[in-house]
């Protein structure tokens, strides 16, 4: 990602409606799914300009992985330093070092050139019944100006992201699509893009919301009941968390 993507992302992350719905998204998710005990060791890979690693802190002790010195200087001006510069495909920790994992529109991105070794790489690092929650932007169909801003490589659907959490070994505990109630906005102007390029430099991030902010922000919270429990049928974004599965009988001495 451009350096000038950080900078807004590190501006606009803590009032953005995109990033205050997949927030509470999130947060509804691990309450549902894992708990608030406080005492797990959780890695956020692609951990980007740190909000994330601010608000999962009443899950546990939070290290952020990241491949960009940019990036995780911006962590550091949040305050979070357990930090580690290095890729999601071969990241310097010992196996079965953490409980929890998140990762967010990381495994889409140009620099994790093959995101099942990605998985792969998520589950030797997970602690047997540890759980990985993974949100990516969805659909390839959907491509326009904002992915090529911010260097996505590929979108998905959840039935792919559920197969390749299998193949990786993993148990999908839920899944679901997000962002539904704004998809036909979010269709229109994709669309509209392939007739009239768009004349902003940045990605959909630099768009001004104004007033809308607010109202926007309230609608993708207001799915969270649905996106936990019975899931959404389509949506801008695709959640997972998967499992890994427990060690069953004993090893041989």
């Amino acid at each position: 990602m451009e350096i000038e993507e950080y900078e807004t992302m590190y501006r606009v992350e803590d009032g953005h409606w995109w990033y205050q719905g997949m927030k509470s998204l999130t947060l509804g998710i691990l309450d549902k799914y894992v708990g608030r005990d406080g005492n797990l060791d959780i890695l956020d890979a692609g951990c980007g300009t740190g909000a994330v690693m601010r608000y999962l802190a009443p899950f546990g002790n939070i290290t952020g992985v990241d491949f960009s010195p940019a990036a995780l200087e911006f962590c550091r001006l949040r305050g979070t330093n357990q930090l580690v510069e290095s890729s999601i495909l071969e990241m310097p920790f010992d196996g079965e070092s953490f409980d929890l994992i998140t990762s967010f529109d990381v495994l889409s991105e140009c620099g994790a050139v093959n995101d099942e070794i990605g998985l792969r790489e998520f589950y030797r690092v997970l602690r047997p019944g540890g759980r990985l929650l993974v949100r990516l932007p969805a659909y390839r169909w959907l491509r326009g100006r904002h992915d090529e801003r911010v260097h996505t490589r590929h979108r998905f659907t959840k039935s792919e992201l559920s197969g390749k959490l299998r193949n990786a070994g993993f148990e999908v505990q839920h899944a679901s699509y997000a962002n539904t109630i704004l998809f036909p906005l979010a269709l229109a102007k994709r669309m509209s893009e392939k007739i009239f390029p768009p004349k902003q430099e940045g990605s959909d991030l630099t768009i001004p919301v104004g007033p809308s902010n607010a109202v926007f922000s309230a609608l993708l919270t207001a799915e969270g009941p649905l996106v936990r429990t019975i899931g959404l049928p389509f949506g801008l974004t695709v959640i997972s968390l998967a499992r890994k599965p427990e060690k069953y009988g004993r090893e041989e001495a």
